[in-house]
Formats: C-alpha cells, structure tokens, sequence
C-alpha cells in the first residue's frame, strides 16, 4: 500500500468515526497525567456501566489534550453531536454522563468544560474558545487528546507523514533550507538553530551518519516532551525520518529514560506499525532512502541530557560530558557525524514540511519563530501543558491561560528553565516570552519548565532546592562544577538554618561565577542561575535570612515559632492529638499551648487546626490557620461552661 492509498483509507476510518458514526463515541484521557487522577479505575468500569445503563459506544483513548488540571477528562460524543470535553470526572459523575447524555442525548453543561466541534452542543462554549486555550496555538500538539495514539490511521487521516512524503521529493539540501527558512530553533533549552545543526553534520564526511531524539526529559517539573510522546508518537517519528533523510543518516536513536513507560510503550507500537507500512525501515515508501530507529532506555541521571552524556549512555558507557569541540556533529555516536535534536524540536519538522516554512515563520518574534509547549506548573490556578506562540508574555501565559494565582495570593516569580534556568520576578510580567529577552533576565528558555510562585515561596529555599538537585546530579568529572555546587549548597542550607554570616551572599555569588566559568558542559554552567537569579532580584530576603533571621515566606523552619491564639482555641484536642513530639499542653477542655522547647517546627498544629487558633510567625511576619469560626466556636463553648476560662 502506497502513502495515497493509506491516506484514503486513513481518512475514510477518521470521518467514520468523526463524522458518520452511529453511536455514541467516550474518549479518556490516559496520559500520565490521566492515569494518575484516575483515568485507568473510569476506564475499568466504563464496560460494566454501559451494560447495566443498556447502550453501546465505542471507547477512545487519547494523550493529554493539556487540562491537567482537570483530569480525568472524559469527553462524549453523540451521533451528529459536538464532543463535549468533561473534567474531574469521578465514578459518580461518570454514571450521571452516561445516564444523562450517552444514553439521553442531553449534554451535561454544568460539568462541561467546553465542546470540540463539528456539531453542536447547547448551552456549552467552545474548548478553544476559553480564557485557558485561546490564547493558544496548537502545532507540536496539535494531535495531543485528539487521536489515539496507538492508530496510525488517526495521525495520517490528519495530515501525518505528508511532510515525510513531500521531504522524499526533494534535495536533502533544500530540506535543510526549509528548516533554516522557518527559523526553528532547538527545542530542549540551547535554541541553536535546527537547519544549520542539520548543515553541519551534513558537511562532515563520513561513511555512516546518525540521528538522535533526545528524549531524557530530567527538568524537576518538566512533562512536556512525555506527553508529546504518549499522545502523538508518530509525529516525533516522522521528525527524527525527515531529519535522517536531511543529514545522510540511515540509523537513529530514541534516547528516552526509563520513568516514562507508557511512553516507550507507545513509541515501540509506533515504530512496528510504521514499519508495517513502509514509512521507516528499509525502502521508505519505494524510495531508495532506508532508516531504521533504536530505542535505547536511559536510567535517569539529568546529567545524561547533555549531548555527550547522551552518546556514551547509548555507547554503554558511563554518562558523563566530554570537552568540545570536537562537537557531535563531527564526532558523535560511535565516532560518527550525529545530529541530536529533542522531542519537540522534531514534532515541529512535520508541520514545517507540511505547511511550508513561512506558515510557521509568521509566528513568534523575529529571532524566534514559531510556538513553544510549556509545562505550566506551580503556584497557579490551571496547571498543564500548553503551547503558545513565541513572544508571549509572562502575564498572559499566567492571568490568562492559568487563571491566575489561587488563593487570592500575589505572583511573585516565575521559575523558568528548571535547574538550569532562573527566577523572574513580578517586574518582568509584561516581559515576552522568547530566547533573547530570557536571557536578558538572566533566565533561559530551557525545555519548557515554568514554575509559578506566590508570596509563601521562599526563593533562598528555592534555590537551595535547585541547587540540591543539581549538586545531586553532577557527574563529578569536573572540580567547578563537583565541588563548587556543593560549596554553594552549604552555604544555602546554612542560611536557610539560621546559621549565615554576613559574608555568605558575597560567597555565594562569587562561587556562582566561578562555576559557571569552569565547568566542563552544560550542567555546571547553568547550575547557578537559580541562586544567581534570586540573589540578584531578591537580595532583601537573603539579607533578612541573614542578618534579622527571619523568612518572610514562613518556608524556612528554623525561623518559626507557634503559638496559640488563646482567645481563639477551642480546646477540641485535634492539634495535640497530632503533634509527633508531643509538644501541645492542655487538658480536655482547657486552652492549649505549646512548648516551645518540644516543638519542632514542623507545622502540624498549624495543617490540622480548623480555627484560627494557631499562629506561625517569623519576626514581623505571621499568618493564622483554619477558617473564620474559631471565635464563634470557643464563645459558644465559654458560654455552656464547656471551656475553663
């Protein structure tokens, strides 16, 4: 079978079952994200259910469509219908959907959070259509909680492959030209151009080529790169062929760590069905062009997202950098030209090819173009991934696609990067969201990380976490980077105890400099941003550490106390029922205090009062627990005489 002839095919199935069908279709969502909120028990019982409310319908199962805030998501539509998207869909709430609009034709507006057309559902707004997505702009997820990923048909009978098809027809040379035209940029946090990464390993003479997807997504924070994967494997497929046929490469690699099962799942299936059909392997759709691809399974160290560390995983070594040049495009996997790209990089390649450079050219800025997925996570109302155009701002990704801050808290800094990147303070809302104006700040775009966070985040104790987390994934080849992130991280955990000096900001900066310097790749180089970044736009909350002891935030527990708000507690017993160290002194019935010298800070009182009874304080700083009936409760009890004045 030719491309035409599955493409016919591909889209009589899709218009079947989009179009045509003649009874009811439920669509889960079974990413990570899904499966983690749910989606595998819905899923378990949705047969059952069906029989007893006595219809039947065909099941879907798609990637993340991005909501994850609001899994499980289950989506139902009904012949002629539009495809009304449910979330937090729980078992009681399942039964009620298929009762009332399975089975009844009636969609349920009050759990609807929008519909996806064709067709029409009353009473429900359009998904694209809302504060959280219309401000974006689907291309590496334009598949993503729309088509099974494990049907080929679904991804072909919407475009899939086309790129490949147009690719086999063209000059490797011209193919690298579209690219370079689009203005792609590398995807995974460098942003160095994709066509002229392309041209470079081109232009190294060897007798074997390779091309790599780098798929160790290690970013705390970071699920971008999984869920493309999960939701649409073959357009990462298809990316890393074009990029193959483009460079002179006949063998690729996927390199994906082990932590993303359901992910190398999906891949494994893709590659067998592509393979059946001739769209990788040997004689890629009757061309003389042959390409075959390897998944190889990292064990997670983040260290090994660096391209050389990648190359000696793969190799069997240990992963650990290497000093360049020479650069990979020159001497790669197995002493080879290699090209590495990452996940979203090679998911934009099929839209390039299809739609033509100067479509995807017209978004973003002018040094860069197209869109970018973030993994929006954090301190903000609608967590999730979204894709939006380059250029963007903070303000909008945050007010308007998240919804905002909860709580009624303010923003305070947004976390971009991961541990390689910095924090950006509430001064740069308005600051476009592109590689430049990052790194003007001081940030980087990274792989896609944005971590939102409010007034009770406490950027010593965020950089200390960051900080943590680097020191832990060093591969220690290298003393800058060894050696002077673990002087860093004492430093940190000393003013995060109590136990700076006013030398201990000067330190931590100089230290900083010094292994951004030195260190031997990419790891070291950006492992201080974090604490760089907060000491630079926030230094009077390391000044207050330090020198007046006190957090702000009330994060850092060696400068807090807690104390009962006497006219406040209601003797019910709760606090010292789950105080571990038995600190909560008081009767049945009598006020309660707390011993200081048994406390240890760890905040339980505070979680489990459901009064204002319990205040934590640090200097001038202090918030109460619970709600607003702690008065009313202890002046009802004072009164019946059930509380010892």
């Amino acid at each position: 079978m030719n491309y035409d002839e599955l493409r016919e095919r591909s889209i009589r199935v899709w218009e079947q079952e989009e179009q045509h069908a003649t009874i009811p279709l439920i669509i889960i969502g079974t990413a990570t994200c899904g499966l983690a909120s749910g989606a595998d028990e819905l899923l378990h019982i949705l047969g059952d259910e069906l029989t007893q409310a006595g219809v039947q319908a065909d099941v879907r199962q798609v990637g993340c469509i991005g909501l994850c805030y609001a899994e499980p998501l289950v989506d139902v539509r009904i012949p002629g219908g539009a495809r009304v998207c449910y979330g937090g869909v729980d078992v009681k709430k399942l039964r009620t959907i298929i009762e009332k609009h399975v089975k009844g034709g009636t969609p349920l507006a009050e759990y609807a959070l929008g519909s996806i057309g064709p067709g029409q559902a009353p009473g429900v707004p359009s998904l694209w259509e809302l504060s959280a997505t219309k401000p974006q702009v689907r291309v590496v997820l334009r598949n993503c909680g729309i088509i099974d990923p494990d049907r080929l048909e679904h991804y072909v009978a919407r475009g899939g492959y086309a790129g490949l098809v147009r690719a086999l027809g063209m000059a490797p040379s011209a193919i690298i030209g579209e690219v370079k035209t689009s203005g792609l940029r590398g995807r995974g946090g460098a942003g160095f151009p994709t066509g002229l990464k392309w041209e470079l390993c081109r232009s190294n003479a060897g007798d074997k080529r390779y091309v790599i997807c780098n798929a160790d997504e290690g970013d705390p924070g970071a699920f971008m790169d999984r869920s493309v994967l999960e939701g649409d494997p073959h357009a990462v497929l298809e990316g890393l062929c074009i990029a193959a046929y483009a460079i002179g490469a006949s063998e690729g690699y996927i390199y994906c760590r082990a932590e993303y099962p359901l992910a190398i799942r999906r891949l494994r299936q893709a590659i067998e069905q592509a393979k059946e059909h001739r769209l990788i392997g040997e004689g890629i759709l009757g061309s003389d062009f042959s390409f075959n691809v390897h998944i190889k399974e990292g064990a997670g160290a983040f260290v090994c997202g660096e391209e050389t560390a990648l190359i000696a995983s793969i190799e069997g070594r240990r992963g650990m950098p290497r000093s360049r040049p020479p650069f990979p495009a020159a001497h790669g996997l197995f002493g080879r030209p290699t090209n590495i790209n990452n996940v979203e990089t090679l998911a934009n390649v099929p839209a390039i090819l299809r739609e033509g450079a100067e479509w995807f050219a017209n978004y973003g800025t002018e040094h860069s173009k197209g869109t970018k997925t973030f993994a929006l996570a954090g301190k903000v109302m609608r967590t999730g991934l979204i894709e939006v155009p380059m250029g963007i701002t903070l303000r909008e990704v945050i007010f308007d696609v998240g919804g905002g801050i909860p709580d009624g808290k303010k923003f305070k800094a947004a976390q971009t990067g991961g541990p390689s990147g910095g924090c950006i303070p509430a001064e740069f809302l308005d600051l476009p969201i592109d590689y430049e104006q990052l790194a003007r700040v001081g940030s980087i775009m990274g792989s896609g990380g944005l971590v939102i966070l409010d007034e009770s985040s406490c950027m010593v104790d965020l950089a200390r976490y960051f900080i943590n987390f680097t020191q832990n994934e060093s591969c220690g080849k290298c003393i800058p980077c060894r050696l002077g992130t673990r002087q860093m991280l004492m430093i940190l955990e000393d003013i995060c105890a109590g136990r700076g000096t006013d030398d201990s900001i000067a330190l931590l900066e100089s230290l900083g400099d010094a292994v951004k310097k030195g260190s031997l790749c990419g790891l070291g180089q950006t492992a201080p941003n974090p604490a760089l970044t907060t000491v630079r736009y926030f230094r009077d909350e390391y000044i207050e550490h330090v020198r007046d002891k006190v957090c702000r935030a009330l994060s850092c527990k060696e400068y807090l106390r807690y104390e009962v708000i006497e006219d406040m507690c209601t003797a019910c017993g709760v606090c010292r029922r789950e105080c571990p160290s038995e600190a909560i002194i008081g009767a049945k019935d009598e006020i309660h205090r707390i011993d200081q010298s048994k406390c240890i800070r760890c905040g339980i009182c505070f979680e489990s009062c459901k009064f204002d009874s319990i205040r934590v304080s640090s200097g001038r700083y202090h918030k109460t627990s619970g709600g607003k009936k702690g008065r009313t409760v202890r002046e009802k009890r004072a009164a019946r005489k059930e509380v010892k004045p």
